[in-house]
């Protein structure tokens, strides 16, 4: 049981990782495409772009330690209460 929570732990940091990674790309390529298209304004998009970029990477850091620190707090005893607290409810019989 304790294996399927840090199996969630791993899933949780790869979806913020890919996340961030889809969203600076996005980023990026659209900066890149305004520059194009306006080269004199190529400036302000790459100001634009870096501050962007560092808002997202501050969520992606923020989101990555919590997903870890969740990681460190999973302890069997933790898996135990968790298991318990849900397995409360009565036991349906056969005939009903």
């Amino acid at each position: 049981m304790i294996a399927l929570a840090f199996v969630g732990v791993g899933l949780g940091a790869g979806l913020v990782i890919i996340g961030a990674g889809i969203g600076i790309g996005r980023i990026g390529g659209q900066a890149v495409e305004g520059m194009s298209r306006q080269p004199e304004a190529a400036g302000k998009i790459q100001t634009a772009m870096i501050i962007a970029a560092a808002l997202v990477e501050g969520a992606t850091l923020f989101a990555l330690v919590i997903v870890l620190l969740s990681g460190l707090v999973i302890s069997p005893e933790l898996i135990e209460k968790f298991a318990a607290s849900h397995s409360a409810a009565p036991p349906v019989e056969a005939g009903q």
